[in-house]
């Protein structure tokens, strides 16, 4: 029975360490955003993202398509961004082109470095959606 105990709260402590180690590496490198998302009911989510920048215009990254605020997005693309002190409502548009998804991996691999390498680890990077940003007027 104690080696049980034992093996289950081995276990249960790798998880924790996985688990923080994975925020950990998300919350590295020069520029963390938060993107503000609406639920159905209206209630607002927000969500710690990284950000590029590629042909005058903002990029999030989606690594799964069924990511809460990814699915928030689709349904609600009116969104809001706070970023460098500054909040920005923003239009979210994902974008469903290989070519496009592999420059905003480029470019989030050349900005965030070896946390990009050990987050694009953890997930299928041909599943990944690149989301484009417009500020909305008004």
């Amino acid at each position: 029975m104690r080696r049980l105990i034992f093996a289950v709260a081995m276990v249960t402590v790798a998880a924790l360490a996985f688990v923080g180690l994975i925020y950990g590496v998300s919350e590295l490198g020069p520029e963390i955003v938060t993107v503000r998302t609406t639920n159905a009911d209206g209630t607002t989510v927000d969500t710690r993202l990284w950000i590029v920048d590629h042909q005058d215009a903002a990029w999030l990254r989606s690594g799964m398509k069924t990511s809460g605020w990814y699915v928030r997005l689709v349904a609600n693309p009116s969104i809001e961004v706070e970023r460098g002190g500054t909040w920005t409502r923003m239009h979210a548009q994902p974008i469903h082109d290989p070519d496009m998804r592999d420059r905003v991996h480029a470019l989030m691999a050349e900005k965030y470095g070896l946390a990009d390498t050990f987050i694009s680890a953890l997930r299928d990077g041909e599943q990944s959606v690149p989301i484009h940003l417009e500020p909305l007027n008004g």
